[in-house]
C-alpha cells in the first residue's frame, strides 16, 4: 500500500469518526425536549421577531457616532451579513450536499424530534442562521468593545445555535463552520471599515444597556409565551 492511500483511508477514516461524532451530538441535545422548549426553540430561531433588538443595535451605535460613520457602520454591517449568508446558503450548501438531521431521506430523520412538522430546507451544511448570528456579535464586539454588551451578544448567539440542533435542523459540524464564516467576514469588513472611518471605539458607551434591555425583554416575552401554551395544552 502506497503513503498516498495510506494517508487517503487514514483521512476518510477521521472523517467518518468525525462525522458520527457530530451525529451523536445531535441526537443527544436534540432527544432533551419538553413542551415548553418546543414552543420557545421555534419563536428563539425565528428571524422577523428579532427586530426590535437590530433596532436597538441601530440605536445605540447612532448614539455614539457621528451620522457619516453610522451609515458606513450600517452599510458595513448589511454587507457582513449578506456575505455570510450568501456563502453559507447560495455557495457551499449546494456544493457539499449535506443533508439535514430532520430531511427524511437522511436515514437518522426518524430517530429526530421534530417540532411542528418544521424540517428547514434540504441541506444544512454550513449555518446560515450560525454565520449570520455570529457575523453580528462578531462586528458589535468589535465596534464597542464592552464586556457586558459582548457578553450578552455571545449568549445570544450561541443559544441561537442551540436552537437549531434542538428543532434538528442542524449538526454542531454547520454551526461550527457557520460561526467561523460569520467571524471572519466580520473581521475582515471591520478592518475595511475601521480603515476608512479611523473609527475608535467610544472611551464610554451612551445608552449601552439599550440592546440587553431590548434582548433580554424580547427572551422573557417568549418565556411567558412558551409558559402559556405548553400549560394550556
Amino acid at each position: 500500500m502506497t503513503g498516498k492511500m495510506t494517508l487517503f483511508i487514514t483521512l476518510t477514516s477521521l472523517l467518518q469518526h468525525l462525522i458520527d461524532l457530530d451525529t451523536a451530538l445531535l441526537l443527544e441535545i436534540n432527544s432533551h425536549h419538553s413542551p415548553f422548549f418546543d414552543v420557545f426553540m421555534p419563536l428563539y430561531s425565528g428571524k422577523w421577531v428579532w427586530v426590535p433588538f437590530y433596532a436597538s443595535l441601530v440605536f445605540v451605535i447612532a448614539r455614539n457616532y457621528s451620522w457619516k460613520v453610522t451609515l458606513l457602520s450600517l452599510l458595513t454591517a448589511a454587507i457582513i451579513i449578506t456575505f455570510s449568508d450568501q456563502v453559507s446558503a447560495q455557495l457551499l450548501r449546494p456544493e457539499v450536499e449535506r443533508l439535514r438531521p430532520s430531511n427524511l431521506q437522511n436515514p437518522i430523520s426518524e430517530t429526530v424530534h421534530i417540532v411542528n412538522g418544521y424540517r428547514g430546507g434540504n441541506y444544512s451544511f454550513p449555518s446560515a442562521h450560525a454565520a449570520n448570528s455570529w457575523a453580528l456579535v462578531t462586528y458589535i464586539i468589535l465596534l464597542f468593545r464592552r464586556k457586558w454588551l459582548s457578553l450578552m451578544m455571545v449568549a445570544w448567539a450561541v443559544l441561537m445555535c442551540y436552537s437549531r440542533m434542538y428543532l434538528g435542523v442542524h449538526y454542531m459540524g454547520d454551526l461550527l463552520a457557520g460561526m467561523i464564516i460569520g467571524a471572519i467576514g466580520a473581521m475582515i469588513m471591520y478592518w475595511i471599515f475601521s480603515s476608512f472611518s479611523h473609527h475608535k471605539a467610544p472611551t464610554k458607551v451612551r445608552d449601552m444597556w439599550a440592546p440587553i434591555v431590548t434582548g433580554c425583554f424580547t427572551v422573557l416575552v417568549f418565556v411567558a409565551i412558551s409558559a402559556v401554551v405548553s400549560l394550556s395544552t
